[in-house]
């Protein structure tokens, strides 16, 4: 017993001297140091290290999908809109990992019901022609009823949006993203899968989900082509009433600290 006693003893000394010669600096580091980032004046405006993808005045951000010629989308009054029959268009510029910023606009007019009312999407990767790619929906569903991993703020058919945040048709809405692009091994399979969180009109919809693959319409998503840096593409969907339009759209390619 009395040995015991002497080793709780010492070994409760040993710690008190252990804890008295900790110092706080010993927790603290100086390196790397975090560049300076201005904010914007709003929450919505760019920040001083974002790549402007489209500013109100030009398409020159953004080539046609499938033949990477000029985009043919409207500019009109600082907006971009779906030109009917102009197809897809994508980023000149590949990214992999960022924050992305887009406001969209459902038409007041809108017609239809289910998927056929204001259908578009942003895919947070373009890997190939038509729709091929990671998209994250665009639709009316202020009032109006479809499956609920296609409605907007879904990943398209892989993830429902935690909440319904839609704004009425002829209002502006907001997406706020954080992308974390799929990692490949040399061998072309998958090493880390794709992960995203989505602010919709500032609401959390998606956190840090986990996709399964690249959208699919039918049939279950999977990883079966290896890439690297993607463009982002906007979905030209075919709707017949009047087009979808898309402001304020910029990006920050997220880097590790240096």
């Amino acid at each position: 017993m009395k040995r015991n006693l002497l080793f709780a003893f010492a070994l409760g000394a040993g710690l008190m001297t252990a804890s008295a010669q900790a110092k706080h600096e010993d927790t603290e580091v100086y390196t790397p140091v975090p560049p300076i980032v201005t904010p914007g004046a709003t929450n919505t405006a760019p920040p001083s290290d974002a790549i402007i993808l489209f500013d109100g005045k030009n398409m020159d951000q953004w080539v046609s999908t499938n033949d990477k010629s000029p985009a043919k989308w409207t500019v009109e009054n600082g907006t971009m809109k779906v030109s009917k029959g102009a197809g897809n268009i994508e980023t000149k510029q590949s990214f992999k990992d960022y924050q992305l910023h887009i406001e969209w606009k459902i038409p007041e007019n809108i017609t239809g019901s289910d998927q056929a009312r204001g259908n578009s999407g942003v895919f947070l990767a373009s890997i190939g022609k038509g729709d091929a790619g990671y998209e994250l929906q665009v639709l009316d569903n202020y009032n109006n009823k479809t499956y609920t991993n296609g409605q907007a703020g879904s990943i398209y058919k892989q993830s429902i949006p935690l909440a319904n945040a839609n704004k009425k048709p002829g209002e502006w809405q907001t997406y706020d993203v954080i992308w974390t692009a799929p990692v490949f091994n040399t061998d072309g399979s998958l090493k880390s899968p794709a992960r995203v969180t989505v602010l919709f009109n500032g609401v959390l919809v998606q956190n840090n989900f986990e996709l399964k693959g690249p959208t699919l319409y039918i049939g279950q998503p999977a990883y079966t082509q290896a890439h690297g840096a993607s463009p982002i593409k906007l979905q030209a969907h075919g709707d017949k009433s009047e087009p979808i339009s898309f402001r304020n759209i910029w990006v920050r390619e997220i880097k590790p600290l240096q």
